[in-house]
């Protein structure tokens, strides 16, 4: 919505973004910071479905997954605004016994949900700063696959997800999101205002449903 888009789903890619136990698990960065994660759980059985039809349809599977180096030297010093406001780094310099243990590459709080574990042939793409496409090979990997139309879920929607779909746009590809796949940070508004972005300005929304259906019916054919 708001319009039909006819895609070609042999040029599309599930973008699975940072479906990690920071954002996703109890006692993870985003529940260790005070956000409301309960609608998580929901989250990743969708996100489950709609890997295994994609799967199944062959449709190919790209995990972003954001964290830092131990020594946090591709964090940004307290010259970067990341520095300041992404929330694993402020947590930590509040927290001091949390040092190192938040979206630090190699801990619990960074790895992927055991539950969406990436398989052989997914792509997966580290990055630290909130977009998929900052500072990474995302864009070239997906022209070099010549993939058009991303289909976005993952946490939070209205932060990394919706950064990245941003992104995509403004790199000519075709971005959707899944609605019921993501999860967001903040008042339920921060979330409808992503929503109206996406519908009415950079892109498409449709929901796990109507995904599932067109994968199983291209598994079908």
């Amino acid at each position: 919505r708001p319009d039909p888009v006819e895609i070609g789903l042999d040029q599309s890619a599930l973008v699975v973004v940072d479906m990690q136990n920071a954002f996703a698990s109890k006692g993870g960065m985003l529940d260790l910071a005070g956000h409301d994660i309960s609608a998580a759980a929901a989250v990743v059985k969708v996100n489950k479905k709609l890997i295994d039809a994609a799967r199944e349809a062959g449709v190919k599977i790209v995990y972003l997954q954001v964290g830092y180096k131990p020594d946090l030297s591709d964090a940004g010093g307290p010259l970067s605004p990341n520095y300041h406001k992404e929330l694993g780094l402020r947590t930590m310099r509040a927290r001091p016994e949390l040092d190192g243990k938040l979206l630090v590459h190699g801990t619990w709080d960074w790895e992927i949900v055991d539950a969406l574990k990436p398989q052989p042939g997914d792509l997966v793409i580290r990055k630290s700063r909130y977009s998929g496409f900052a500072g990474t090979t995302l864009d070239n990997d997906l022209r070099a696959l010549n993939i058009r139309y991303l289909f976005f879920t993952g946490i939070a929607t209205n932060v990394c997800v919706e950064s990245t779909a941003r992104d995509a746009y403004f790199q000519e590809y075709w971005p959707i999101m899944v609605e019921d796949a993501m999860n967001h940070a903040g008042p339920d508004f921060v979330r409808e205002a992503t929503l109206w972005n996406f519908e009415n300005v950079f892109g498409w929304v449709t929901d796990s449903d109507n995904l599932i259906g067109a994968f199983k019916h291209r598994t079908n054919r």
